[in-house]
């Protein structure tokens, strides 16, 4: 419903501007000073102010002026007795939509709301296209990442994925972190038979036992402590469409179970409820872990394992796709720049061949974030190998001019490559990673995220 505040200290004209607002089904909050409508203001919202031009103790262009500070979404319409062409100028500069000049007709004042509300609907709808447009530019940076390559090996992938996705069947993705399995993923669904349907993504390593089961399966209301009200399970919110269980290997024995038997029968039960539910969702399971390794020593249920391995699918580390480094970079660079509103960067001759030295245990995501780095530190066009080297391994005693690098940034890229080199020698098992790194598995995940490591 349009909401509109009117001020008006003269008792007979702010009646008749409710009454002839009313007509029209909006909702009206009337004022007769500008103090008692600015203290209403800051606890409610409205669309339109119709305000008086002379009043007291505060004036129409005053109350104007607090309302455009601080209420910026608010369009105004002044009305005055005291109407001239300066002082409609004058009303329009400070930023009303309109003035009106009394005595006007009820039918005056409706037609000169309905073209300031229209004005602003319009206006809202072109701000949310650009906004969605944006989105949207975004979105599709996002889901080319991982898929810029001319390698074999990466090519293999893509014919494969092709190959699959318009199939029903369950599919498992293996790799380190950082190769793009989840980008994979819904590269899988996009090409599926239920492209048009959801994709819901759950993150098994993220959550305990309890959690996990009611983020999968929902819960109702009361069922544990903290559930005030009832909530759906991701199996439910996919149904039609594709669940994507990422870290699949971290999840418990009971939990395999639980799993197990939807997948099996597609059908659950929320957590506290009774109403047993179907669903009909496609499984695409990752994970980081050697699982036929974690059905050797009792860690994974076999018969779940041959459940989510219909079509397997290994990423390879950028160790096995060389070839992709400079073409990824490439791109890399030119996301920065538009990302940061900055002049393009290029890696010299020598810079990429340290890149194609390294060994990169994050993988595609710690290049692109190394490459971001990069473009906006480098003071030069040309990043060479220097620059590269030293935040490759920030433990090195730099030998380029870092005067514009901050103590900050010289402590997250140290913290960095000490996670990323604690992964390389747990071979990408996170778990492994936080015993090397003395620290928790979830404080693991945390740094991950903050250093796009994951």
């Amino acid at each position: 419903m349009i909401k509109i505040l009117v001020v008006e200290d003269n008792d007979t004209m702010r009646l008749g501007i409710l009454e002839s607002l009313n007509r029209e089904n909006y909702k009206v909050f009337p004022f007769s000073n500008g103090p008692d409508a600015l203290e209403f203001l800051k606890n409610n919202s409205v669309d339109l102010a119709v305000l008086d031009l002379k009043m007291e103790p505060m004036s129409g262009l005053e109350i104007l002026s607090v309302i455009k500070k601080g209420y910026k979404n608010i369009e105004v319409l002044l009305i005055s007795a005291y109407g001239n062409v300066q002082t409609a100028v004058e009303a329009i500069k400070n930023g009303a939509a309109d003035f009106l000049t009394k005595p006007f007709s009820p039918d005056e004042l409706r037609i000169r709301v309905k073209k300031i509300l229209g004005d602003k609907q319009k206006e809202e709808k072109i701000h949310n296209l650009l906004e969605h447009n944006e989105y949207l530019q975004n979105e599709l940076f996002a889901q080319q990442n991982e898929l810029v390559g001319n390698s074999e090996s990466f090519a293999s992938i893509l014919k494969l994925v092709d190959q699959v996705a318009a199939k029903e069947s369950p599919i498992l993705l293996s790799g380190e972190s950082g190769t793009g399995k989840e980008l994979i993923a819904k590269l899988i669904h996009k090409k599926s038979l239920r492209a048009d349907k959801a994709f819901i993504k759950v993150n098994c390593a993220a959550l305990n036992e309890n959690l996990l089961e009611s983020e999968l399966f929902g819960h109702e209301k009361g069922s544990f402590t903290g559930a005030v009200k009832s909530k759906k399970g991701r199996f439910e919110l996919a149904n039609n469409g594709t669940l994507f269980l990422d870290e699949i290997g971290e999840i418990s024995a009971s939990m395999q179970v639980k799993l197990l038997r939807v997948i099996q029968e597609g059908e659950f039960e929320k957590v506290g409820g009774e109403i047993t539910l179907k669903t009909n969702v496609r499984i695409i399971s990752a994970t980081n872990r050697n699982l036929q390794q974690e059905m050797s020593e009792n860690r994974f249920r076999e018969d779940l394992f041959y459940r989510l391995n219909v079509i397997p699918i290994h990423l390879p580390s950028l160790r096995e796709r060389k070839d992709d480094i400079k073409t990824l970079t490439e791109y890399f660079l030119q996301k920065s720049a538009i990302k940061n509103h900055q002049e393009k960067k290029e890696i010299s001759e020598n810079g990429i061949e340290t890149l194609t030295n390294y060994s990169f245990p994050g993988n595609i995501r710690e290049l692109e974030n190394l490459i971001e780095r990069l473009s906006v530190v480098s003071e030069e066009i040309i990043i060479d190998e220097k620059l590269i080297s030293y935040h490759l391994n920030p433990k090195l005693t730099p030998t380029y001019n870092f005067s514009n690098l901050s103590l900050d940034d010289a402590l997250f890229s140290f913290e960095k490559n000490i996670i990323a080199q604690a992964l390389k020698e747990a071979n990408g098992i996170k778990h492994k990673a936080a015993k090397i790194l003395n620290i928790n598995t979830s404080t693991l995940y945390y740094k991950l995220e903050k250093f796009n490591l994951t």
